[in-house]
């Protein structure tokens, strides 16, 4: 698969880079601390993937993230009872709300901020989803989430045309969201804060001319709203009818191949796209119509000397280009590692299937 003038992969300096951005990250994040959630699962799951969660930390700091992302859980207010059914979840940093207390001072700590809210905090479900994710990953049984909250909220997040916004009044809405909302209804084993019937018909208007999918109806054509949505189909069973001509969304998917993947037509390749358009070629069972080497040669043109992946040759590298150019370069050596449609490992999956407390019949 790799040709000769190009380097290999290095896990070691990989996982280093996964390791760091645990750590610290550069000042430009800064702006992103509300997604801090966000930004610790493409970590986790970086490492996850490369095999290095056990092996590089202890059973005490891997307790210690789970404890953390717990510490972000919204549960019902006592001192807010109009809001209880709307905002509870998970929030992706103690930016908006209560700080992050490993002392436990508040009584109701081990389980998430339940004594107090502060004004304006609320769940986005995005940080829902990468959350419950992360605890599958560390091989949290999910056992301290409140899964009916979390599945009464979703239910005032969902719009009339069926798409969903990321937190309560908040204004975005689009494919993004609704595959966050199906991959949680997933992980939780219960659709009920779903209306299905709105979220497929939602899929089918925003599917374009070409077949790919956009953000919404009407909107162009793109890798990543095309995952979400194929991924979202997959996740609620409904793939042959949400899609109006799987070939055809399965051409547009090949057809944005050039060395590495564009994530819309007339457009330059990104590494992001090497997995948003492989998962989606992967749950329609049709990887093996790209080119291999085409694509690897890409990515290890965007390898960074510092570890991770950029978003184009010549740039630094970022957290979340170097989880997606891992997830890229494993549908191709090791596609038995990552789910295609939770973006978590088969090894977290069989956590979500075996360990947790949400089992499946």
């Amino acid at each position: 698969m790799q040709a000769e003038d190009v380097k290999a992969f290095d896990r070691d300096k990989a996982i280093g880079y996964f390791r760091r951005c645990l750590e610290f990250l550069p000042k430009q994040y800064e702006s992103n601390d509300t997604h801090r959630m966000t930004l610790a699962f493409y970590s986790l799951s970086g490492l996850d993937l490369l095999g290095a969660l056990e092996t590089e930390f202890t059973q005490e700091r891997i307790n210690n993230w789970i404890d953390w992302i717990y510490a972000q859980q919204i549960l019902p207010d006592e001192n807010n009872p109009e809001l209880n059914e709307r905002i509870c979840g998970f929030r992706g940093s103690p930016f908006s709300g209560l700080p992050y207390n490993p002392n436990g001072v508040n009584s109701d700590f081990i389980i998430g901020c339940r004594a107090s809210r502060l004004p304006f905090d609320a769940s986005n479900l995005a940080m829902t989803y990468t959350a419950l994710a992360s605890l599958l990953i560390l091989g949290d049984d999910l056992s301290r989430v409140d899964k009916s909250a979390i599945i009464n909220a979703m239910k005032f997040l969902q719009k009339e045309d069926g798409s969903f916004t990321q937190t309560y009044q908040g204004m975005e809405s689009d494919m993004r969201f609704v595959y966050c909302a199906c991959a949680i209804s997933y992980i939780l084993d219960d659709f009920s804060g779903i209306n299905i019937d709105k979220v497929v018909q939602y899929i089918k208007e925003s599917q374009s001319y070409d077949y790919g999918i956009g953000q919404g109806p009407g909107e162009e054509s793109h890798g990543g709203s095309t995952y979400c949505a194929i991924a979202s189909l997959y996740l609620l069973n409904k793939l042959d009818e949400g899609l109006l001509s799987k070939d055809k969304t399965i051409f547009w998917l090949i057809s944005r191949q050039e060395s590495g993947f564009q994530g819309r037509a007339n457009k330059p390749p990104d590494t992001c796209y090497s997995f948003w358009i492989g998962a989606s070629l992967m749950i329609l069972d049709s990887f093996e119509f790209i080119d291999y080497d085409q694509n690897y040669n890409f990515l290890m043109e965007t390898k960074s000397p510092l570890g991770g992946f950029s978003k184009c040759p010549g740039y630094y590298p970022d957290v979340m280009h170097a989880y997606m150019g891992v997830g890229g370069l494993l549908f191709m050596e090791e596609p038995k590692k990552l789910d295609p449609a939770l973006n978590i490992s088969f090894k977290a999956k069989e956590n979500l299937l075996c360990k947790s407390v949400f089992k499946r019949e």
